[in-house]
């Protein structure tokens, strides 16, 4: 691990540790580090050819018409993206879905848009990963 120094404004420092007290990180190297990262996914997101993993998760009416069909025929199109599905009952109602996917990044959103996008799907989110 390599050791640098940067300059900071006082305003800009303030933010950073009222940032890193609220999400309990335990100095600031760690703060910056996981701002940092975020930064570089957000970057590497630009190139669509760009292969890698992504938690897509979402809460759906398991009882509106044809949704949980037309949702495995989603994911049935390409089979090849999903690593793993965890498939839990919220309640009477709702299910929530957490699906690991690999694969070229383009094609993890086109997925995820094609979910997410489905009537009866009340909230969705893909988390892109290096």
């Amino acid at each position: 691990m390599q050791r640098i120094t940067i300059t900071l404004d006082d305003d800009l420092l303030t933010s950073l540790d009222d940032l890193s007290q609220q999400r309990g990180y335990h100095n600031r190297s760690e703060a910056i580090r996981d701002i940092l990262r975020n930064q570089l996914v957000r970057a590497s997101e630009q190139s669509s050819e760009r292969q890698g993993y992504a938690v897509l998760s979402y809460v759906y009416e398991h009882e509106k018409r044809d949704l949980a069909s037309r949702i495995v025929s989603t994911q049935h199109h390409q089979h090849d993206l999903s690593v793993a599905t965890l498939h839990v009952h919220i309640n009477h109602d709702d299910c929530l879905e957490v699906t690991v996917l690999k694969g070229r990044m383009a094609d993890i959103q086109e997925l995820s848009d094609d979910v997410i996008s489905q009537r009866g799907v009340r909230h969705g989110h893909l988390q892109k990963l290096l």
